[in-house]
C-alpha cells in the first residue's frame, strides 16, 4: 500500500476517533447534569447561548419554519456542527495528537463560557461540561493511540536458500534494478518510504523495494514486530492487524460508554421530573369561577379552530431548550424593587389566596399574519394586581421585569396589571395544572398584551422598576416594550385550495383582545365587503369565531378577511412583519374554483 493510501486510511480512522470522542463527551456531559441537577448538557448550554446571541431575522426564521420544533431543529444542528468539528479534531489528530487535543481545548472553552454566563450559573453548571472536555481527550487519546501508522502489503519472505535475492551490503542501500555493466558502478534503488526501520546491531536501513532481504539469523526475528523469518509468512503488514483490531475494539468500548452515560444521565434527568407532583395537586374551587360558554361559541365548521385550544395543541414559543422541572414544594415568587413592602410568596400560599378561573386567548408577537402563534384556554389562578397593591407600588414605577426560573426576562407594563385587567398568576390550564411546557408551576397570563411581555413561564421573580432602568430579554432586540396585541383575523376554511363551485362557508377567527371583537368582513377578488356572522363569546378577552356564506363560482380567487374591535378600529391593509410590534395587514386564501 502505498503511503499517500496509508495516510488517507490513518485520516479516516483519526475521523471516527473524533465523532466517537464527542460522543464519549456529550455521554459524560449528560451524565454529570443528570448527577448535579445542572441545567442540560454541554450542548444545551451552548444551544441557550446561541439562541441569546441569535440574529432577530434567524430567530423569526426558525420560529416560522419550524414553529414549535425550533428548539429541536436547533440541538440538530448543534449536533451536525459538532460532528463535523469532531471529525476535524480527529483528522488533525491522525497527523499530530497535539492538534486534536488543542480542538477538544477549543470545544472545552466554548462549553465553559457558554455555561459560565447563563444568568442563573452556579459552580454546578460547568461541571458538565468540565468532565465532558476530559473524557473527549481521554478518549481520543485511547483511539489514536490505536490507529495503525505503517500498512503495507503482505509479502513471501525469501527463503534461506534464496542467496541470490539478498540486498545491498547496509549503510541504507538496496540491490540494484539491473546488474551493472563491466567497469561500471551500480547504481542504487531509491528506497520506498515504507521499508522497514534500521535494523538492530548497525545493520542500517536496508532497501527495501524491488529486492528482498533475508535478515540474519542474529537480528531475522526482530525487526519488525510480527514478521515471520520462514519463507511464505506475511511481512510488515502483519503488525497493522494487532492495532487495527485494538482500534475496533476501542471504539466499540468508547461508543457503549457514551450510550450507557447517556442514558444513565437522562434517567437521572427524569428523575427530578415534577410529572408526579404535578398530577398530586388539588385546586380548592375557584372564588370568581368563569362563567359558562354561551350558546353558540362553537360554529362547529368543519376546519374552523375550536373555541378552546387543548393543551396539547396550545401553540408554545420560548428560549428553553430543556423545560424547567420546578418542584412546587420549593417554589417561591419573591416580589420587590420599588415597593413598600417586600413579598415572598409559596406555591401553597398562593393556592390560599382567592382564585379566579378567566378566558383568554394568548398571542405570539412573532405570529404573521394568518399564523398559528395564537390560541385560547381557560385558566386558574390568582390576581397579580392584588398582590401588587398589597406590596404598594411606588411612584414612578412603570415596568415588571418578571424573571424565569431559568433565567429569561420579560418587562410588563405595570399600568396593564393595575388598570382591571384581570392578569393571573396561573396555576391551571383547561382545568389542569399548568403542563410543564406552559409554564408549571406558575405563570403569568395578561390578557391584551403579546405573550413576551404578559405571559411570562416558570415565574419567580418579579422587580418593579422602569422601562427606563431595566431592559428585558425582548426589548434588548428593540422589540417593543408595551406591545399591545393588533386587532386582527385570521381565515381557518376553506383549507384546501381546491373546491368546488356553490355554497361555501369561509371561516375563521378574529381577536382584539381587552376590547372585543364588533364585526369582521369578507370579500373575494377585492370586490364589496360582505359581513360575516359571528360566534358567541364570553367576554372581550378571547377569539372569536366567524363565517360568510359565499356562492363561489369558477375560478381562481382570492379571499381576504378583515376585523373591527368594539373600539371602532378596523384591521388595517398595511402589511409590517411581526417583530417588532406585531405582525398587520388582510389575511387571505387563494382557492380555485372547478
Amino acid at each position: 500500500m502505498r503511503s499517500g493510501e496509508v495516510a488517507r486510511r490513518r485520516t479516516g480512522l483519526g475521523v471516527i476517533a473524533g465523532i466517537l470522542a464527542a460522543a464519549a463527551a456529550l455521554g459524560v456531559g449528560q451524565l454529570v447534569a443528570g448527577l448535579t441537577g445542572a441545567n442540560g448538557s454541554p450542548v444545551v448550554a451552548v444551544g441557550q447561548l446561541q439562541i441569546d446571541h441569535t440574529p432577530e431575522w434567524l430567530k423569526n426564521f426558525a420560529i416560522s419554519e419550524f414553529g414549535s420544533n425550533d428548539k429541536l431543529a436547533l440541538v440538530i444542528g448543534i449536533l451536525v456542527v459538532l460532528a463535523i468539528f469532531a471529525a476535524v479534531i480527529g483528522a488533525l489528530a491522525a497527523r499530530r495528537l497535539a492538534y486534536g487535543m488543542a480542538g477538544v481545548a477549543v470545544f472545552g472553552l466554548v462549553g465553559l463560557i457558554a455555561a459560565a454566563t447563563r444568568p442563573t450559573a452556579s459552580a454546578a453548571s460547568v461541571l458538565p461540561t468540565l468532565f465532558a472536555t476530559a473524557a473527549a481527550a481521554v478518549a481520543l487519546r485511547l483511539l489514536i493511540n490505536r490507529v495503525p501508522v505503517v500498512e503495507t502489503e503482505p509479502q513471501a519472505w525469501p527463503d534461506s536458500r534464496d542467496d541470490d535475492a539478498l540486498g545491498a551490503a547496509a549503510g541504507g542501500l538496496a540491490a540494484p534494478s539491473e546488474p551493472a555493466a563491466p567497469g561500471e558502478v551500480a547504481e542504487p534503488r531509491e528506497r520506498d518510504p515504507l521499508a522497514p526501520p534500521d535494523l538492530p546491531g548497525g545493520m542500517g536501513q536496508l532497501g527495501y523495494t524491488g529486492g528482498v532481504v533475508r535478515p540474519s539469523a542474529e537480528h531475522g526475528r526482530d525487526w519488525l514486530e510480527g514478521a515471520p523469518a520462514r519463507s511464505g509468512r506475511s511481512g510488515p503488514s502483519g503488525a497493522v492487524e494487532p492495532k487495527r483490531r485494538s482500534f475496533l475494539a476501542a471504539g466499540a468500548a468508547t461508543a457503549g460508554a457514551a450510550v450507557v452515560a447517556g442514558l444513565a444521565g437522562r434517567a437521572l434527568a427524569e428523575r427530578s421530573s415534577v410529572t408526579t407532583a404535578r398530577a398530586a395537586i388539588h385546586f380548592p374551587k375557584p372564588a370568581v369561577p368563569a362563567p359558562p360558554l354561551p350558546a353558540g361559541v362553537n360554529l362547529n365548521i368543519p376546519g374552523l379552530t375550536p373555541f378552546i385550544t387543548s393543551n396539547a395543541n396550545f401553540y408554545r414559543v420560548d428560549t428553553a431548550i430543556v423545560l424547567p422541572q420546578v418542584d412546587p414544594s420549593t417554589w417561591q415568587l419573591r416580589i420587590h424593587g420599588m415597593v413598600n413592602r417586600e413579598i415572598t410568596i409559596t406555591f401553597d400560599e398562593l393556592l390560599r389566596r382567592p382564585l379566579i378561573e378567566d378566558y383568554i386567548t394568548l398571542c405570539c408577537v412573532s405570529n404573521p399574519v394568518g399564523g398559528p402563534y395564537i390560541s385560547n384556554a381557560k385558566w386558574l389562578g390568582a390576581s397579580l394586581g392584588s398582590l401588587l397593591r398589597e406590596a404598594g407600588i411606588k411612584a414612578g414605577a412603570d415596568e415588571l421585569l418578571c424573571t424565569s426560573v431559568d433565567g429569561f426576562t420579560s418587562g410588563t407594563p405595570v399600568q396593564a396589571i393595575l388598570d382591571g385587567q384581570d392578569a393571573l398568576l396561573a396555576v391551571a390550564m383547561n382545568g389542569q395544572p399548568l403542563p410543564v411546557a406552559h409554564g408549571f408551576p406558575v405563570r403569568m397570563v395578561t390578557p391584551g398584551l403579546y405573550g413576551y411581555v404578559s405571559a411570562c413561564k416558570w415565574l419567580t421573580d418579579i422587580n418593579v422598576t422602569t422601562f427606563a432602568s431595566s431592559v428585558a430579554y425582548w426589548s434588548e432586540q428593540g422589540w417593543s416594550q408595551q406591545a399591545p396585541i393588533k386587532t386582527e383575523s385570521r381565515i381557518d376554511v376553506p383549507g384546501s385550495s381546491q373546491i368546488s363551485p356553490g355554497r361555501t362557508a369561509v371561516a375563521g377567527v378574529a381577536w382584539a383582545q381587552h376590547k372585543g371583537i364588533e364585526a369582521v368582513e369578507v370579500r373575494v377578488d377585492q370586490g364589496p365587503w360582505n359581513e360575516a356572522r359571528l360566534a358567541a363569546v364570553p367576554d372581550i378577552d378571547t377569539w372569536r369565531q366567524w363565517v360568510w356564506e359565499w356562492d363561489a363560482t369558477s375560478g381562481n380567487h382570492i379571499i381576504e378577511a378583515r376585523a373591527t374591535d368594539k373600539t371602532g378600529y378596523t384591521q388595517t391593509a398595511v402589511q409590517e412583519q411581526p417583530p417588532p410590534n406585531g405582525a398587520s395587514g388582510y389575511p387571505s386564501a387563494s382557492v380555485s374554483v372547478g
